[in-house]
């Protein structure tokens, strides 16, 4: 009897994506999955971008802290350059500038920090108690009892096989034009596992942080990103490290929005780990615009 041979599910596609091509000294050629967006996911270019600053570090130094600038959709249909270059090699930190570029155009930039480890004070903010991931509807539970009345945009988005699942701690956003307070929790994990390889951990945090934070700044509106009225894109992303994390269970990604004006909306976001250690801080500047009446 054949068997058939299943594809590569949707987390080794995306470490096979941050798997980059290198082409020249300090370039590199990164491609995008064939999932049918008509953008690149920004996640996936600030992973990329991130995993093309690491491969011109030397030695044991990892990233601390980020900040990009989105300038024009990518085009998931032709492969990304990333041209990285190193601004410093100090003693104790590197910083890196990696530009991606499409159709002869810079898309996206880059630049990021690394630094040898070494001890110093330690404290963090704690993590705010919520529903364990375990008590929250699974994504397939989501499916079966919510998406048959759904609208389209948002049953394409819980259909969709991704590499990282979502159990938002309140599904009210999704199904409710209700005026809320601006700000969500989120569980979110790994579909696959994730090599015991610092660099890629970084990558798919990275990937993983652009997620679910845009929406949280339309909370406050009663809409959401699958509102076809809006036109929303991500303006600028900035992440800091803080501590090492696996990948091999839930993270909760507690966000929060202070600030919407000027056609653009300001969140913010803390990654813990499910005993409460915080690995991560994330800000993100997003495009909020009413589009215009055709």
């Amino acid at each position: 009897m054949t068997g058939e041979t299943s594809g590569p599910s949707a987390m080794e596609t995306l470490l096979s994506t941050l798997d980059l091509e290198p082409i020249e000294v300090d370039i590199f050629r990164g491609r995008s999955p064939k999932v049918g967006w008509q953008r690149v996911f920004g996640g996936q270019v600030i992973g990329q971008a991130l995993m093309a600053a690491q491969r011109t570090i030397e030695g044991e130094r990892f990233v601390h802290s980020l900040h990009a600038y989105f300038m024009r959709p990518g085009d998931p249909s032709v492969p990304i350059i990333y041209q990285a270059e190193r601004i410093r090699d100090g003693s104790s930190f590197n910083t890196r500038r990696v530009v991606a570029i499409q159709h002869g155009k810079a898309i996206f930039a880059l630049s990021a920090s690394f630094q040898v480890e070494e001890p110093g004070f330690e404290h963090q903010i704690a993590m705010p108690e919520v529903e364990m991931p375990e008590a929250l509807l699974g994504e397939q539970q989501i499916k079966e009892q919510y998406l048959a009345h759904a609208p389209e945009a948002i049953r394409k988005y819980w259909q969709r096989e991704r590499p990282i699942e979502i159990r938002p701690v309140s599904l009210t956003h999704y199904f409710s034009d209700r005026k809320l307070d601006p700000k969500q929790d989120v569980w979110v994990r790994a579909t696959g596992p994730v090599p015991d390889d610092r660099l890629y951990q970084a990558a798919v945090l990275a990937y993983l942080s652009d997620m679910t934070l845009l929406d949280t700044s339309l909370y406050a509106h009663g809409t959401s990103i699958f509102d076809q009225s809006l036109q929303v894109a991500s303006l600028d992303h900035s992440m800091w490290f803080h501590r090492p994390c696996k990948l091999d269970d839930w993270l909760l990604y507690t966000q929060d929005s202070p600030s919407a004006s000027g056609a653009r909306g300001l969140t913010r976001g803390s990654l813990f780990t499910r005993s409460g250690s915080l690995i991560a801080s994330v800000a993100q500047e997003g495009l909020i615009r009413k589009k215009a009446n055709e």
